[in-house]
């Protein structure tokens, strides 16, 4: 799914929702049972799982097909979209949509080497 079909979907996943679909991302389609099994301890309730993936279902962020009475889940939005979209909002929210900005920010914050610096340069030039 491209990011211009990402428009109209929330922006940003609450907590509970992106561990759930970091787990379909991993997973693939996965039924609420395995995606509990998945999960660390302490394990939340089946019913609270199963009402989050139906949350990001009914937000257009996962899909089903049913086997009688069972539902297996599969992502409808890959990882790469969500955070390519999620990071143009940081970039357009915090940084003035300023790439420069970003990376001066992790530069300063996250002390990255000038190695990643770099990279992170050539991969903007890259794209543009």
């Amino acid at each position: 799914m491209k990011n211009e079909e990402l428009k109209d979907r929330p922006q940003e996943l609450t907590r509970a929702e992106l561990e759930i679909m970091q787990l379909f991302w991993a997973k693939g389609p996965s039924m609420v049972n395995d995606l509990l099994g998945a999960m660390p301890e302490p394990k939340p309730a089946y019913n609270t799982v199963s009402t989050v993936v139906r949350i990001l279902e009914k937000k257009g962020f996962v899909g089903h097909k049913a086997y009688g009475k069972s539902y297996e889940y599969y992502p409808l939005v890959s990882k790469e979209d969500y955070a390519s979209r999620y990071m143009d909002t940081v970039l357009n929210n915090f940084f003035g949509g300023s790439l420069s900005r970003l990376v001066s920010f992790f530069s300063e914050h996250k002390s990255i080497t000038i190695e990643e610096t770099d990279a992170i340069l050539k991969m903007l030039k890259d794209r543009h």
